[in-house]
């Protein structure tokens, strides 16, 4: 079988540096002018582009660009022009999703390969012969393919790179391409400036028969502003029985949505006899289709996440790395990395659309495991005194005496209980508050004090 490439995201160098410790083989990072990620974004200084695809080639690694906003003509003017000093630096590859700008990069620089994204939609094997005669080298497939159809696809194509996605958020839109942030606060999705509606805390009112009879006055245009809505929240999915109250449009019901941080401000949800479905979606994470996914012959395997923490990257680098060598060496995958995915911060999740029926052992086989190896991310290494064989923890959760803590490192996690905790005096303390406190304990036999290290602490016993 061939070795899948791991992708891993980096929106910082210390994303690309722990992917490349914890197993990645790639990472993808973007520019905020062309790619979809605005925020928590440090590439759009050359310079750290520069040293970022630089460490990466020296490493032996890949480093691709990701430029697939779906661009207006004021961007159109400026980008060839922006990306000659970009293109200089030699990435692997350019992540695209638009056709014009794909024509204009070929025609600039026929040599440069190009991965077309996700964006594209790419759901079928004639697309995929498609982008092939225009040049394209790869293609990532849409999120919304089974198993399956990825492997008729790989059957017809068999000469074109594949790359599909297997950890990290699912939109709610068809391959990302969602309108939610651009309606309620002008913040275009598509120009990399999402502001994740789909994830704000939402709450479910039941309206009166007046209030039913404004929201449809009104053409079903929100009670308040929209353009008012800003604040990030906690996602919630609502799903309300279909009962009494008002109703309109051939007997559907009407729900009032209210945001978590606009109260007051009401917007109308129709029910019908299926339910009532609020925006969000489960994190995809299909860890256990790697083995399929090896064996049906991908060429990627990638996380989504770039707005995303060094621990989270180190966490599924990790975890999928050694799913991927399992997968190779013919060995049965290990169910023990669904739980240590589980410990980090996630919505509930699904294998997405690999697998469209699951059977009711498979579901618990998954649950059992993702229970017993939960954790939560509590801090990382700060420092080492080797005179005293102590470490210092930078706390990010709170953590204590008698907590089970694993140190997660690119050699091996290795697992301790908390016997002593001191404070920077030497003085026993019970327990460390978390958010940026410090604290040393004993070095514990097999962790590399000299190599990167993140710290979680078992939720179960």
């Amino acid at each position: 079988m061939k070795r899948p490439e791991l992708l891993a995201p980096a929106g910082s160098l210390a994303m690309m540096r722990t992917a490349f410790a914890f197993g990645a083989d790639a990472v993808y990072a973007g520019q905020p002018r062309y790619s979809l990620r605005v925020r928590n974004n440090d590439f759009g200084r050359l310079d750290t582009l520069a040293a970022g695809i630089r460490e990466a080639h020296a490493a032996g690694k890949a480093f691709y660009l990701v430029s697939n906003i779906v661009p207006h003509n004021a961007k159109l003017r400026t980008y060839l022009q922006d990306m000659e000093e970009v293109v200089a630096l030699a990435p692997d590859a350019l992540i695209m999703a638009d056709p014009g700008l794909i024509m204009m990069v070929r025609e600039r620089w026929p040599e440069l390969p190009v991965h077309l994204s996700v964006q594209a939609n790419t759901t079928n094997w004639a697309s995929v012969r498609f982008w092939q005669s225009v040049g394209v080298k790869r293609i990532i497939l849409s999120r919304e393919l089974s198993l399956d159809e990825v492997a008729e696809i790989r059957d017809a194509c068999p000469d074109m790179e594949l790359e599909v996605f297997v950890h990290g958020a699912l939109c709610i839109a068809y391959s990302g391409r969602c309108l939610l942030s651009g309606y309620f606060n002008h913040r275009d999705p598509n120009q990399g400036s999402c502001t994740n509606s789909c994830r704000w805390d939402y709450k479910l009112h039941e309206a009166d028969e007046n209030a039913a009879g404004d929201v449809h006055a009104c053409g079903g245009a929100p009670l308040g502003n929209p353009t008012d809505f800003g604040t990030v929240g906690t996602a919630t999915r609502s799903g309300a029985a279909l009962g009494g109250g008002p109703r309109h449009l051939g007997g559907s019901k009407v729900w009032l949505l209210e945001e978590g941080s606009r109260p007051g401000e009401l917007m109308p949800a129709e029910e019908d006899e299926h339910g009532t479905y609020i925006l969000n979606s489960r994190d995809l994470r299909a860890i256990e289709h790697v083995q399929r996914l090896v064996e049906i012959g991908v060429d990627s395997l990638k996380i989504e996440g770039r707005t995303k923490s060094p621990y989270y990257v180190a966490r599924t680098a990790q975890a999928y790395r050694r799913a991927i060598d399992d997968a190779l060496a013919g060995r049965a995958f290990d169910p023990t990395l669904l739980g240590e995915l589980e410990g980090l911060a996630n919505r509930g999740y699904t294998d997405g659309f690999y697998q469209r029926h699951h059977t009711p052992d498979h579901q618990n086989y998954l649950r059992g495991h993702s229970e017993s190896g939960r954790s939560l991310y509590v801090g990382d290494l700060a420092g080492f005194d080797a005179a005293r064989g102590r470490i210092e923890i930078e706390a990010r959760n709170a953590f204590g005496r008698g907590d089970r803590l694993e140190f997660v490192q690119p050699g091996g996690n290795v697992e301790t209980v908390v016997d002593r905790l001191e404070d920077a005096n030497g003085n026993p303390i019970e327990r460390l508050p978390g958010s940026g406190h410090r604290a040393w304990l004993a070095l514990p036999a097999g962790v590399d004090p000299a190599a990167p290290c993140f710290i979680a602490r078992f939720l179960a016993p």
